[in-house]
This record gives C-alpha cells, structure tokens and sequence, in this order.
C-alpha cells in the first residue's frame, strides 16, 4: 500500500475524532493562535494521547520532534519543553474559563507529565502514567505538584525527643538505602540492543525501503516495468509511490523500536537515494534487490542469493553444508511459507556498516525486521555471530517464516555464515 496513503488513513480517523476537534477549537482560539510553537507542542502531545502512544510523548521525544533538539540532548540543562508545558497549562486554564467556559469536553495537561487527559465537565482527570516518562534523561528533573506543607505546633519540651527521633530514622533509611541499592542490578542490554548498536550509538543511518516501478493502477493491476535507460517515470506514467505491506509494517517495527532507544533514522525511498548521503552513513535495506533499485547498486551477497522464475522462486545455497538443501524454495499455492536474507555486511566506507532485509515475498521481509528487533528471537542470532568480546561479527543467514491469514506467524533460523 501507498506510504502515503498510509498517512492519510490516520489523518482521517483524526479528522473524525472529537478530542481532535477540540484541539484544533483550543489552537484557533484567542489564547493560542498567535502562538504557533505552543499549538504544535499541543498538536502533537494530543496526537501522542489519542494514539495512545505515552512513550512518545517524553520530555526527550517533544524536545526533539517538536523544538529541534539533538537526539540525546541533556533535558536537565534544557528546560525548554518544562517552560512551554507551564505556559501551556495557563493557556488552556484561560481557555476553558473564557472562550471554551460552554465547552463538555476538558483537557487538562497534568503537572508532571507531558500526555493529556480528555474529560468531561462533571469527570475528575484521570492520570495516566507514562512510562517511559523517567527514561527520557536520569538526570532530567520533573514537574513536581504544588504541595501547601503546615507545620504542627510541638511543645518546648518534646523537641529533644523528636530530634533524636529523626536523626535515628534517617540514618536507618539512609543504611537500608545504600544496602537496597548496592543488590540493584544494573540494566542489561538485551540481544536484540546488541543487534541494532552500531546503528544506535552513530549519526542517524539511511533506512532505504523498495521501490519498484510500476504500471498499470490498483484497480485493474499493478504490474512491474522495466523502463529503458534515461526514460522519466512520470512522462511515461509509471507508478513509483508503492511499496510492500510489509515493508511498511518493517518501518513501524524499526520507529518504535528507535524511539524506545531515543534514536532517528532517515527514511528514504529507494529511487530517490543519493549515493554521497549513503556513502557517510550506515544503511538499513528493506526489500529484495528485484524491487530495491539501491541495493542492486552494491556487490550482493556472496553465500545466499534470490532466483525466481515464473513457476517459483528460491533462495540460492551457494556452499551447502551437509544436511542444507541446495536452494530454499517456497511454494506457489497454497503460500504456507516464506524465505529471506538476513546479512550484515560492511558499509560503502571503512568503518561503516549495512543491513540487508531481503524478502522473497513482503513477508519475508517483514519477518526478518521482527526477527532481530524481538530480543527473544535476536538472542538465538546472537548466539551465533557474536564474538569473543560481544561485538557484532559480519553474517549472511537465511531464515524461514510460516504464513498464516496473509500475516507471517513464526521464523527460524535455518542457515548462516559468520564472516
């Protein structure tokens, strides 16, 4: 399906979404509309709450995506997201007390969080914790509710009592404390971080997805074409918006999996990569070389390779070891299976790195991303190209997903070649 009409889809169940309509009343009120920073910041943590979507809805992803920030910047330091999230509350304060005082529906910014909640007038607000909220910096302070302390009155004479008292239980908490803390295990990196670091820990890489040319629509059929050299698409009306289901569901794999390290990447489609933006970063290829135009660009892999045919189409065991078939083929009908190349080869430059994700089919591809992004399945890859000190060593594998309801279901790992 068209990635654009993927975004149109959920532009529409916004349009036809109530809390969304009152976003856009609040953002041309009198309050807001000569405030356009502070209507995207609402813009987009309403978005983040009608999605459901709390983890991205953090101090670290609104400094990013909304105020231009560097992913990793130091919220501690950077209080730019707090301040506007004060000035946003006062707004929608004024807002609901002047222009909107007939409005049923509220919303409501709680202190300390940054996700809204959507009431009615006679409804208290019901917090939502969000709970990537603490993640976005460990250093990162938080909003904090007022809270009115009063002092009791204590006589003269209990004061050396309760002294003492005190000082007794801070020292006993402050030694269960430091006991508790010192049994605290430290996070470990699970496979599947292991996996994707070197594309994490870098400049954002390229993530390149298939884009193949076609002819023909969607109503009477889409068919490949194969133009001649210095032909324009457009002039000779092809079809160059498409891509696979499951390509488009290997991107959404790879933003939540992104986001939840506070990472980026740039989406390209294949067609419109341009080789000195690829050459300086690390790449990401999702789709076969018959429909990534990119990859066909680079030297293919050398253990594994694709073949089809117009009765099947396999993947080619170039060397195989004893026990291997000589080429993996799925069957045509019914479609109970699925292959794809996994590798992990070096990039166009020294100390660059490049991930293939090449499906026979799109669920091929798709389940090859879910792979190495679950860290259950990415543990049993690891296991295998691991090196002694847990770096990432360079590999070629195939591996095999079962299809069940036009989704894949499960995937193995049915050979590799560490390099």
């Amino acid at each position: 399906m068209p990635v654009s009409d993927a975004v149109a889809e959920g532009n529409e169940q916004l349009a036809s979404d109530q809390r969304w309509a009152l976003v856009n009343r609040i953002a041309a009120s009198q309050h807001l509309k000569g405030s356009p920073r502070l209507c995207e910041f609402l813009f987009y943590i309403a978005r983040c709450a009608i999605r459901d979507a709390p983890e991205d809805a953090t101090e670290q992803q609104i400094g990013i995506r909304v105020f231009g920030r560097a992913p990793g910047y130091n919220s501690s330091e950077d209080s730019i997201v707090r301040t506007h999230a004060r000035l946003l509350r006062q707004k929608l304060a004024s807002y609901f007390a002047e222009e909107g005082h007939a409005e049923e529906l509220l919303l409501d910014v709680p202190k300390g969080h940054y996700l809204p909640v959507f009431h009615t007038r006679n409804q208290s607000p019901v917090v939502v914790a969000e709970p990537s909220l603490a993640l976005s910096h460990p250093s990162a302070p938080v909003e904090e509710p007022h809270l009115e302390v009063v002092a009791p009155v204590v006589s003269p004479r209990r004061w050396p009592v309760l002294v003492a008292l005190a000082l007794a239980i801070v020292f006993t908490a402050a030694a269960l404390l430091l006991t508790w803390r010192g049994h605290i295990p430290s996070p470990a990196e699970n496979a599947a971080d292991a996996f994707w670091r070197p594309f994490l820990n870098t400049d954002p890489p390229l993530v390149i997805y298939s884009n193949a040319l076609f002819e023909g629509d969607s109503i009477h059929g889409l068919r490949y074409a194969n133009p001649s050299p210095g032909q324009q698409p457009e002039a000779d009306g092809l079809i160059d918006t498409y891509t696979g289901v499951g390509e488009l569901s290997s991107v959404y794999t790879l933003t939540r999996f992104f986001d939840r390290h506070h990472a980026n990447f740039i989406l390209k489609r294949s067609l419109l990569v341009t080789w000195d933006e690829a050459q300086s970063r690390n790449l990401i290829f999702i789709g076969s070389r018959a429909e990534n135009p990119s990859l066909r660009v680079l030297q293919p892999t050398t253990d594994f390779t694709m073949t089809a045919s117009p009765d099947s189409a396999g993947v080619v065991n170039v060397h195989p070891l004893p026990g291997e078939p000589a080429v993996f083929s799925r069957p045509e009908h019914p479609l109970t299976r699925d292959y794809a190349i996994l590798a992990l080869l070096p990039g166009v430059q020294p100390g660059k790195h490049m991930v293939v994700f090449s499906g026979l089919m799109t669920f091929g591809t798709q389940a090859a991303v879910d792979y190495v992004s679950n860290p259950e399945t990415a543990a049993i890859l690891m296991s295998k190209i691991a090196g002694p000190k847990g770096e990432v060593r360079p590999f070629e594998a195939v591996l095999e997903t079962s299809i069940g309801g036009g989704v894949p279901m499960q995937t193995h790992l049915v050979a590799i070649r560490v390099h």
